[in-house]
């Protein structure tokens, strides 16, 4: 097993790389509308995590903060999704960009109403980092509760965020929870 110290600083190096990938993946009509951060201190998310496992009911929140804890590092992947592409395709559940891009937005954690294929590059970004990580033998999982954890102490300012944790374990401490 590596030591505390070689394992975060792989991690850190798998982190980057990761981020590489995720920065240059396919974005709909080549815009970048990406956040990406990176830590390697997180118990303030952790300790949200906690707070709105109480508030909501969702013992999962607990599950995944312990999950948290076990990481090396921590990427924050989001998208602002408030500016459509211009393909009046209706997935964002308007009939037009120009009725979406005149949509109130509204905050519960997540902001939305979001463009679709903004979504969509989000998806195909966390993909291209995590694909990234199993090949070079970083474990990760997605966790949309870190991500709202994050969202809601204002760390992210994306509309929509997901972490994913990274860890370089003799075993996974994302699977088998």
């Amino acid at each position: 097993m590596l030591e505390e110290d070689v394992r975060k600083e792989v991690v850190e190096l798998a982190a980057k790389l990761m981020i590489a990938s995720a920065q240059t993946a396919p974005k709909s009509k080549g815009e970048d509308s990406l956040e990406v951060i990176y830590l390697s201190e997180f118990e303030e998310i952790a300790k949200k995590m906690e707070e709105l496992a109480e508030k909501t009911g969702d013992k999962n929140f607990v599950r995944d903060a312990n999950s948290l804890r076990k990481s090396d590092g921590l990427i924050l992947l989001g998208i602002y999704g408030d500016r459509s592409i211009g393909m009046n395709c209706g997935a964002c559940g308007f009939e037009s960009c120009m009725e979406f891009a005149k949509a109130e937005r509204r905050e519960v954690v997540f902001k939305g109403p979001n463009c679709a294929f903004k979504l969509l590059d989000l998806g195909i970004a966390i993909g291209s980092a995590v694909k990234l990580g199993a090949i070079i033998g970083v474990d990760s999982r997605v966790m949309y509760r870190i991500g709202a954890a994050a969202k809601l102490l204002g760390i992210s300012k994306a509309d929509v965020v997901m972490g994913i944790p990274l860890a370089s374990l003799s075993k996974s401490p994302f699977f088998d929870r």
